[in-house]
């Protein structure tokens, strides 16, 4: 349904409230913290803040609405990703805690005054409010970050949610998507990302797709199984990379005795077997793929398992149709700090069969992050441009630190494969045989 220039305003204003509240939960510690760097990979969370206050006036108050700087310009350098790589960011005259607390607020309350009265048409990016929407999503991009950040802390437990969802229910292990076009990408999604669109045809054959992602359990036979030592499995940049850093299992996964246990958020738990696995990278997932005689799926393969709708031949907003996404569809929005067990959400479920598409874990793919066919940087080349052809792998579907209002089916995310301090998980995929494609 569309919505009129209000109900839109009222939905914008709701989504940078809910954000923000978000944001305030993650930063809400003492200053001493908030200026602590927890790892190189990461920057401060007073980095984070202020920045978030930054793209939010840089966008919105300047761009859209004509207003001068509030700060020096000087600070807009202090707060350009691209100009200071995270390890470099705590050497930075960055703003202290409170100068970064009054600066988002001011900028925040400024904003919500001109989305009261500028009108939301008329410039590409007002269009169905669209800046407004990308800083929705920054923000809570960010927040997904600094939760990772948390993760990374030492010491005790700062965050509580109650625990994700167990589930009883068996579920195949496989699932066929038949082969096949269908429409990959967005050109209707208002809040769509450049790297989204635009919509486009892409032929898919036949293939099978793990009905849930990877499991602890599963994961745990690769390692015991002596995984972690034999080349055999590895990319040999893989390979190097496990002998050089010593990787051994999962981030955040440690043995004692017989049992495994994992670090959540500085609470050291069991291993849950049925939960999906969670911190692994690229070169991680692919080698279980490889010992398990399978392979990680394409991205247009995840796509159409997620979209596809082989009564209607349409591609579906979501994995269970075109309805946003509510807590019996996904674990989503840090409602919980960790992935839920495998075949808990059976509402979200794709028209195919195949769960937890979207939420408990970002997916790592085989493909490599470029643009599409037709692709267009809009409104700036760093978000995904830049990005294109650096060797950096897909992710997709969310986490349970993503946030609905960040995440479509579309929606694509990417990193380098060595990297699992994000919350990223997989699935497995095989091509299906000639017999097997006309079952």
């Amino acid at each position: 349904m569309t919505e009129n220039p209000d109900q839109l305003r009222e939905r914008l204003a709701a989504d940078l409230i809910r954000a923000r509240e978000r944001t305030k939960l993650l930063t809400a510690v003492d200053d001493t913290e908030l200026l602590h760097q927890h790892s190189p990979l990461m920057s401060p969370l007073v980095w984070d803040l202020a920045h978030i206050g930054n793209q939010e006036e840089l966008w919105l108050l300047r761009d859209v609405a004509g207003r001068d700087p509030l700060l020096p310009e000087t600070v807009d350098q202090l707060y350009d990703a691209f100009q200071h790589p995270r390890s470099t960011r705590p050497s930075l005259p960055l703003l202290e805690a409170v100068p970064s607390r009054r600066y988002v607020d001011e900028v925040r309350g400024k904003v919500l005054d001109v989305l009261e009265r500028i009108p939301l048409h008329g410039r590409p990016l007002l269009e169905n409010g669209f800046a407004f929407g990308m800083i929705v999503q920054h923000e809570q991009q960010h927040d997904e970050t600094m939760l990772a950040t948390h993760q990374l802390r030492a010491g005790e437990a700062l965050l509580t949610a109650p625990p994700a969802p167990a589930a009883e229910t068996l579920l195949p292990q496989e699932v066929l998507i038949p082969g096949g076009r269908f429409v990959m990408g967005t050109d209707i999604e208002p809040w769509a990302l450049d790297n989204e669109r635009p919509a486009h045809a892409v032929e898919v054959p036949s293939f099978f797709i793990d009905a849930t992602p990877v499991t602890n359990a599963d994961y745990l036979a690769f390692v015991e199984a002596g995984g972690y030592e034999d080349p055999r499995w590895w990319h040999p940049d893989g390979w190097k990379h496990v002998r050089g850093a010593g990787l051994f299992a999962p981030q955040f996964w440690t043995r004692e005795g017989k049992s495994w246990h994992r670090r959540v958020f500085g609470r050291t738990e069991p291993l849950r077997p049925q939960q999906a696995v969670v911190h692994v990278c690229w070169y991680e997932a692919d080698a279980y793929a490889r010992w398990a005689g399978r392979r990680l799926p394409t991205e247009a393969e995840w796509e159409k398992a997620a979209r596809f709708d082989p009564e209607s031949g349409r591609s579906r907003r979501y994995p269970w149709g075109d309805d946003d996404p509510t807590p019996d569809h996904a674990n989503l929005g840090q409602r919980h700090l960790e992935p839920a067990d495998v075949g808990a959400y059976p509402a979200g479920r794709s028209a195919l069969g195949v769960h937890q598409l979207i939420g408990d874990v970002w997916e790592w793919t085989s493909s490599e992050f470029a643009g599409y066919p037709g692709f267009r940087a809009w409104p700036y080349r760093e978000y995904s441009e830049v990005f294109f052809g650096g060797g950096y792998r897909v992710l997709r579907g969310g986490s349970f630190g993503t946030d609905p209002s960040a995440l479509r089916s579309t929606f694509r995310n990417w990193d380098h494969p060595i990297r699992r301090q994000i919350f990223s998980g997989f699935r497995t995929a095989r091509s299906a045989t000639p017999e097997e494609a006309h079952v």
